[in-house]
């Protein structure tokens, strides 16, 4: 077996795991950075994402809308560990009922945009998908 072959059978994506800072905003008592742990999209999950954020327009000859916010709500509440977005005690504390709703009562939206990002990078990508959606129009 090529050194390769075994570097694939001992390191499966669908535990791939980090811890990441977004925002300096985010501190314990002592001043020391809090990080989110998040995990990798595999495949599957990055298409169903996609596909979830993604409207066909009919009357335009097959074109389609891509929704950023959509897209990046999916992946942090599905691929972020702690914290746990979609802890039904927080939602309902802060006043929510959909995980969206918590995501965004309780990140600002440059922190959305950034954890989205560590996620995608975690997953493999080098730009985000959003850069690939622009490439991709050009």
């Amino acid at each position: 077996m090529s050194t390769l072959q075994e570097f694939l059978n001992l390191n499966p994506v669908d535990n791939v795991v980090n811890e990441v800072i977004i925002s300096d905003r985010f501190k314990d008592e002592n001043g020391s950075p809090l990080r989110f742990k998040i995990k990798a999209m595999t495949n599957a999950e990055f298409e169903e994402a996609r596909k979830k954020a993604t409207t066909i327009k009919t009357k335009k000859g097959g074109s389609f809308d891509f929704d950023t916010r959509k897209f990046n709500e999916t992946i942090i509440i599905n691929h972020t560990i702690n914290p746990e977005f979609k802890d039904a005690n927080s939602i309902q504390k802060m006043g929510c009922i959909t995980p969206e709703q918590y995501l965004n009562k309780v990140l600002l939206a440059g922190e959305i945009a950034e954890l989205a990002n560590q996620i995608q990078t975690l997953s493999g990508f080098d730009k985000t998908f959003e850069e690939d959606i622009e490439e991709a129009k050009n």
